[in-house]
């Protein structure tokens, strides 16, 4: 065993044994019952996004080069055990803790969930205060590990994680303060972003192309020969679980969540037909890839508006942004950066017009109904979180760089990740 390895090790015990004498025990007799169709909901929803992280290790996958594959599945896949930590040590505490100016939520009010209880409060509405806990980690967990798929083929693992913790505690968490506590200054605002378009998809798209941008293009050319199985395969698992995604995020078995499951089916399917419709106007075949890249962008789509638009919204939101984010796609391509599976034209630029089309279509509040501050709101929040995420995350990398090297050596990126670090091959 290497210095390293025990190094980490005695530091995980040290970890696993202060938790030992911190954590407080959950008092059983002070719960007091919520609804219980929406405590069954939640629950199901936070496995239904669990799933999701899984869905896009096959996803991607499925997009790389053979050599490359278990590497890149497993970037995403890591993000379940690190971030889960970091999530109920400190995460959720500067998430959804005691707002300090709007801006962060107070790092010691919830650590280790002190005070998370069974009980609900004005953050969970009806359901366990802990309940809510571990389905927002769940969203926390996919956002950086979406962001993988810029950079992949090229980064180095260990640095990837150090990367996703920073990225989940310097970016994430002050987003979804911002976006989602009753007092983060974008709430405050009335931006509205129902299940993440802004606080997952756009952060992690500007992200991806942070990312892109500063590790540089690959070496090698990787031919992209696609395991269309692992793409479907993922695919199906990632719309599967869009559901606890977007419904759950109703945070009950209400109309809002049977709002958001028709509306966020419908939109995919929609943006799905319209991708391949695109793709045959420029002379292409019908590909398996072009049909499983427009459900996922058609999910993105809906995401900030799932609960605030109505059928015929969702429809007009999936066929149009579907056609934005095609032309996009073939634009950027034009442009000398490795962005190595569109993370941000698929992802950055989806959660853009999907939270652009809330501020238009949002029931009531919307500029469809005459109304203008919601709209300059959501442009201004675009505005403020673009900047934040791409330089943030810029900064994160230079961080990063300087305390583990961010890429691989030529020889390891021509030999392939899977076999050089990990010690397995699918060949």
């Amino acid at each position: 065993m290497n210095k390293k390895s025990i190094f980490f090790l005695a530091t995980i015990i040290t970890f696993c044994i202060v938790a030992l004498f911190s954590c407080e025990e959950l008092i059983l007799d002070d719960f007091k019952s919520g609804n219980s169709a929406d405590i069954a909901w939640v629950t199901t929803a936070t496995c239904l996004v669990f799933i999701m992280t899984p869905g896009l290790s096959f996803f991607y996958g499925g997009m790389v080069s053979q050599k490359n594959i278990i590497s890149t599945m497993l970037l995403s896949f890591m993000a379940l055990g690190l971030i889960s930590l970091i999530w109920v040590t400190v995460g959720f505490s500067l998430s959804f803790g005691d707002s300090i100016y709007g801006l962060i939520g107070n790092p010691f009010q919830h650590i280790l969930l002190k005070d998370v209880t069974l009980n609900h409060s004005k953050l969970s509405l009806e359901i366990p205060l802990l309940l809510f806990a571990l389905f927002q980690m769940k969203f926390a967990i996919i956002a950086p590990a979406i962001t993988s798929g810029s950079f992949i083929e090229r980064i180095n693992f260990n640095a990837f994680l150090l990367f996703m913790s920073l990225f989940c505690l310097l970016i994430y968490c002050p987003l979804a303060h911002w976006t989602w506590h009753p007092d983060g200054f974008l709430n405050k605002w009335g931006v509205l972003d129902f299940a993440g378009g802004a606080v997952v998809h756009i952060s992690a798209g500007f992200a991806s192309l942070a990312g892109a941008i500063y590790l540089g293009k690959r070496k090698f050319n990787h031919l992209k020969s696609y395991n269309t199985s692992y793409v479907l395969l993922g695919t199906g698992m990632l719309w599967f679980g869009w559901f606890g995604f977007n419904s759950g995020s109703a945070l009950g078995a209400n109309q809002d969540a049977i709002l958001a499951f028709m509306t966020t089916n419908t939109a995919s399917a929609m943006c799905m037909i319209t991708w391949l419709i695109m793709e045959g106007i420029k002379g292409h075949k019908i590909k398996v890839i072009d049909a499983c890249i427009g459900a996922v962008v058609g999910l993105v789509i809906i995401t900030p508006a799932a609960g605030f638009v109505n059928l015929s919204q969702s429809m007009f939101m999936g066929a149009f942004g579907g056609i934005i984010c095609n032309f996009f796609l073939s634009f950027f391509k034009r442009f000398d950066i490795d962005d190595s599976l569109d993370v941000f034209a698929c992802h950055g630029m989806g959660g853009i017009i999907g939270l652009l089309f809330t501020g238009v279509f949002a029931k009531d509040v919307g500029l469809f109904y005459g109304e203008t501050s919601t709209f300059y709101n959501h442009i201004y929040a675009l505005i403020i979180i673009s900047v934040f995420t791409f330089f943030g995350s810029l900064l994160i990398y230079n961080i990063t760089a300087l305390i583990i090297p961010i890429r691989v050596s030529h020889e390891i990126e021509e030999k392939g990740l899977d076999f050089s670090i990990h010690g397995e091959s699918l060949i």
